[in-house]
């Protein structure tokens, strides 16, 4: 793998996101009245790819240190509100352009795949949800596994074995597993997958098969009646922790997504989006260019 700098970084990703944009991202644009923008998108949507790639907890000083080191590149860079008003409107660009990516790294040639949720909090426990713009989207929920409950979302996502993300969705946090991921198994077919015991369930998991072609495999309960083989077993154990090791590398370098203190559900999707498509843009440097980016890793206070 190769080492470069920082400057090298911002320029290999700027030309690749233009490349992209001036071919067809600029097609996906609604076109409105008005006196173009002093920023062009491509600018913004850099930013935002190289946001999780820097150790500052928000936008705003994220904004400031680009300011101050890389001004004389991004001679039109917004203040903080304008530039996330701006990223707002190019979400679904961002996702766009992930999705891309993810075809030139082969996820259309794999047929075996990996699936799991994770809780993301966006607002306290305890705090009045009244005048939120969360209020009727996010809800309450519990996460068995670090036994906390919380006020926010699941994020639901599958992958491949290599840890690419395929297709992922945001679902209110009272949502039942099997359900949360019936949208994302819809985006595969007739594959293998992978996932823990929340998605055992016969009757469920046919009905998956017969709607989808997908197979579901999870690890068996001890009183189950039918039980896999011990090797199978193994198998299974190994490849669940693909996924984990996937959320733990988007939860734990760079921004974490529980902590992207957004006031409304479009900025919140959109910093989301941002997240999996600079994870993303990390393997396809990694695997196109050997360039391997490290980032910062998030350390939870003691």
């Amino acid at each position: 793998m190769n080492s470069i700098d920082f400057e090298s970084l911002i320029i290999t990703i700027f030309v690749l996101v233009d490349d992209w944009y001036q071919e067809e991202g600029k097609e996906l644009k609604s076109k409105s009245p008005g006196a173009r923008a002093e920023m062009n998108d491509s600018e913004i949507i850099t930013l935002a790819l190289i946001m999780d790639y820097l150790p500052f907890p928000g936008e705003t000083q994220f904004i400031e240190f680009i300011r101050a080191n890389y001004g004389k590149w991004f001679p039109d860079l917004l203040s903080q509100s304008q530039f996330n008003r701006r990223l707002r409107k190019l979400g679904k660009m961002v996702e766009i352009l992930r999705r891309k990516w993810a075809r030139q790294l082969g996820v259309e040639n794999a047929n075996s795949f990996v699936l799991d949720t994770k809780p993301i909090p966006v607002m306290g426990y305890k705090r009045s949800k009244r005048y939120s713009d969360f209020q009727g989207s996010a809800d309450y929920g519990y996460c068995a596994a670090r036994k906390m409950k919380y006020f926010g979302y699941k994020l639901v996502m599958i992958s491949t074995l290599k840890g690419l993300p395929v297709a992922y969705d945001l679902v209110p946090a009272s949502t039942g597993e099997r359900q949360a991921v019936e949208g994302v198994l819809e985006m595969v077919r007739n594959s293998d997958i992978y996932g823990d015991k929340g998605f055992i369930g016969q009757d469920w998991q046919e009905d998956i098969k017969n709607s989808t072609g997908n197979q579901i495999w999870t690890i068996h309960r001890e009183d189950q009646k039918d039980q896999h083989s011990s090797s199978l077993q193994r198998l299974i154990g190994r490849i669940r922790q693909r996924i984990e090791g996937v959320f733990h590398e988007i939860q734990n370098t760079g921004r974490n997504p529980e902590r992207l203190l957004n006031k409304t559900v479009t900025g919140f999707v959109t910093h989301i989006a941002a997240k999996i498509a600079s994870h993303t843009l990390r393997l396809l440097l990694r695997k196109q260019y050997s360039i391997d980016v490290l980032t910062f890793r998030y350390v939870a206070a003691s």
